[in-house]
């Protein structure tokens, strides 16, 4: 009886190998070729013009940067900013007033965290006559806080902090103690006018707990065409101004040896590009803004002081309608970035500033909120 061995066995499937795979014509042959099956030799046209016009209908490659022209002329314009988009930031005179909104509507009725609260606490906040900066304030005095806001129009931020009481009056009906509200002038690019302030606000309120940095602007020009002198002053109110503010409350509370709470705003322009207004300098700002609460959380957090941002998308401020009522277009191009399909408006600040302040986050530092609709997560 013939063995089968696992050799033998190798060697027959070695020859059944090469039968299969051999044509017969060629078995004989000592040389031979291999068949190319390129797809680009094989498909390729004897003319070729030809091959250009199927490249041209691939829609596929037309959008590669293989496309063998520009087969639109409106390629990227979603993802672009427009140089014929000028926004300058209007003078005091013609700046909108932000009304006070409607606060907590009474006394509370809804349990929540104790932690939450600013009782007993004492918050400034600059550009808080204005826009972000003045309902952000509200929602501090409809938690608790007492309050001082800075501006640099002291008759307008006078006017806002009555409006403020008046409203807490109407809204806690019988209530004994009134929130202590008193407004400042200041600009916060001066370091003298900063030390003034910060001076004239202890005198009223003996202490600083709190402080939050809104005061800001931004305008739109492409950078060739930004005048010099707007810049610095745009960089001396978002980055100078925070960074003065932010290191005389710091000073401040670690001679009282107390700690505090800062919560720097920023923008989502600082981590994305806004389309299609240009606006370069603002954007960089913000985002020194951004690092420099983060910076500042590490330096300090040996002193129990706190320091975060909150990066606000776009706001229906009464600025922002503004410009919007000047510039309808920019609408719907703004809402078809945003996730949510929708800005925001200045409320929707309210509970991340009082989160931020208060106890609730007493172990967050040196975080940044963006509050934005899903803007920069997509």
């Amino acid at each position: 009886m013939n063995l089968i061995t696992p050799r033998s066995s190798l060697r027959a499937l070695t020859r059944l190998k090469s039968q299969f795979l051999r044509p017969p014509d060629l078995l004989r042959s000592t040389h031979m070729r291999n068949l190319s099956s390129t797809p680009i030799l094989t498909n390729r046209k004897s003319n070729p013009s030809d091959n250009d016009n199927d490249n041209n209908n691939d829609p596929n490659l037309a959008a590669t940067t293989k496309a063998p022209k520009d087969t639109s002329p409106h390629e990227g314009r979603f993802a672009r900013t427009d140089e014929n988009v000028q926004i300058p930031y209007p003078s005091d005179s013609e700046m909108p007033a932000q009304p006070v909104v409607q606060g907590r509507g009474g006394m509370h009725f809804k349990r929540t965290l104790a932690s939450f609260s600013l009782e007993n606490k004492v918050s400034l906040v600059t550009g808080g006559a204005r826009g972000l900066g003045l309902v952000m304030a509200q929602g501090l005095v409809a938690s608790g806080s007492d309050l001082a806001i800075v501006d640099l129009n002291r008759t307008e931020a006078e006017e806002q902090a009555g409006k403020l009481i008046e409203q807490f009056r109407k809204e806690n009906p019988g209530i004994e103690q009134m929130p202590n509200i008193t407004a400042h002038y200041a600009d916060v690019s001066d370091p003298s006018s900063v030390n003034t302030a910060l001076s004239e606000i202890l005198s009223k309120h003996t202490r600083i707990d709190n402080l939050v940095t809104s005061a800001g602007f931004t305008e739109n020009f492409d950078a060739i065409n930004y005048p010099f002198d707007r810049m610095k002053k745009l960089w001396g109110v978002n980055v100078d101004g925070t960074y003065l503010f932010a290191i005389g409350v710091a000073k401040h509370l670690m001679e009282r040896k107390a700690p505090g709470s800062i919560v720097m705003i920023g923008s989502m322009s600082g981590a994305i590009v806004n389309v299609p207004q240009p606006q370069a300098p603002y954007n960089a700002s913000k985002a020194a803004v951004t690092h420099l609460a983060a910076s500042l959380a590490v330096e300090w957090a040996g002193y129990g002081i706190r320091v975060n941002c909150i990066s606000p998308g776009y706001m229906l401020t009464a600025l922002t309608r503004k410009i919007l009522d000047e510039n309808p277009q920019l609408r719907e191009k703004w809402i078809s970035l945003i996730a949510v399909g929708k800005m925001g408006v200045p409320e929707d600040l309210m509970g991340a500033v009082t989160f931020l302040l208060s106890d609730a986050s007493k172990y967050v530092t040196g975080a940044e909120l963006r509050v934005d609709g899903g803007y920069t997560a997509t």
